[in-house]
């Protein structure tokens, strides 16, 4: 069982310098994606860096930085992502035990060693609305939004999602293959969402398994400023989902 890491910097030189030394410890092949000048400094040994040839959506460049590697298993990070030891390998042993496990998320915790919510509900459009709107300074989603973040559950144990954040995802290599990798076509938000909604799709499992801790960042803009580029691109983000999963229209919860 290999396990083979991307990461994807765009002018994240600096986040790399904590992160990088964490993951090629647990993992026996990194490649890290450059995807403008001056996104990579110094690497750990053995690591490999790709150069994007023009600045390219995050998916194009995970789905390059997985054609380089050969891993069963490709895990994709942040570059703000630090997983704890061990985190990589529960990860891959639980996978390991589940054939239709296709991908595989950890625990993610913020900075100061608070729970972060990674596991989610997919998206409804009521739902949507209210999180990138002005009407979440009305119903604030952290507090009206339970179900869709779990907010209520703190598992100790593996359990089922429907989605997970892309910030730290173990992922299976047979799974991507089938499904053609990430779709390149979302400019820098939902490409996460839709990855797991087509695995769901062609029954693929995805699970968040909290023995795995990671330490993530999370500069979340979307959620702290209204009408940013940051906001557009996830509008267009949806309404690319919308268009290639239109049932997600009838979707109630």
């Amino acid at each position: 069982m290999t396990v083979s890491a991307v990461v994807v910097s765009h002018g994240h030189a600096r986040e790399l310098e904590r992160s990088l030394p964490a993951i090629a410890a647990q993992v026996d092949e990194l490649v890290v994606v450059a995807n403008v000048p001056g996104s990579v400094g110094e690497v750990p040994p053995g690591a490999r860096v790709l150069a994007a040839p023009r600045p390219r959506s995050f998916a194009a460049n995970v789905n390059a930085g997985t054609a380089a590697t050969t891993g069963a298993y490709v895990l994709v990070a942040n570059p703000d992502a630090i997983p704890e030891p061990g985190a990589v390998a529960r990860l891959a042993a639980f996978a390991a035990g589940r054939p239709r496990c296709g991908l595989a998320g950890p625990q993610l915790r913020w900075p100061d060693g608070s729970w972060q919510p990674s596991r989610r509900r997919f998206p409804t459009v009521s739902g949507t609305l209210l999180r990138r709107t002005p009407l979440r300074l009305l119903r604030r989603p952290y507090e009206r939004q339970r179900a869709h973040y779990h907010l209520d559950e703190r598992p100790d144990g593996p359990v089922p999602a429907d989605w997970l954040l892309g910030a730290f995802l173990l992922q299976r290599r047979e799974m991507l293959d089938e499904l053609g990798g990430w779709d390149a076509g979302y400019r820098h938000y939902v490409e996460d969402i839709d990855l797991c909604y087509r695995a769901a799709k062609a029954g693929w499992e995805r699970w968040y398994v909290p023995d795995a801790v990671v330490h993530h960042a999370y500069a979340a803009i979307i959620d702290r400023r209204f009408l940013t580029r940051h906001t557009l691109w996830h509008a267009r983000g949806m309404l690319r989902f919308l268009r290639k999963h239109p049932e997600r229209l009838l979707a109630l919860r």
